[in-house]
């Protein structure tokens, strides 16, 4: 069972994506990917015990221009996915 985490758009600062196979108490955060630094601002917790669906992610005002990627994080905080990669304007 691989998790995943898909990209689907950037609208007025709003992030949609989907995931398939991330269990309850799994998070999604946002990775900047010049430094590599996940950001503690903002994380999705799965709260449905069901493992596919879709979230959506508004990013605050300090959130600076540039390339990010959503990164998917088991209960344990292990690394279960990532997402292709965006710009954030």
């Amino acid at each position: 069972m691989n998790p995943i985490i898909n990209f689907v758009e950037l609208e007025n600062r709003v992030i949609s994506a989907t995931y398939r196979n991330l269990m309850i108490k799994a998070k999604v955060v946002l990775v900047n990917k010049a430094s590599g630094e996940q950001l503690a601002d903002p994380v999705a917790a799965i709260a449905s015990p069901v493992p596919n669906g879709s979230l959506r992610i508004r990013l605050p005002d300090s959130i600076k221009p540039g390339v990010y990627f959503l990164k998917a994080l088991n209960a344990h905080g292990e690394h279960a996915a990532q997402s292709v990669e965006f710009y954030v304007d």
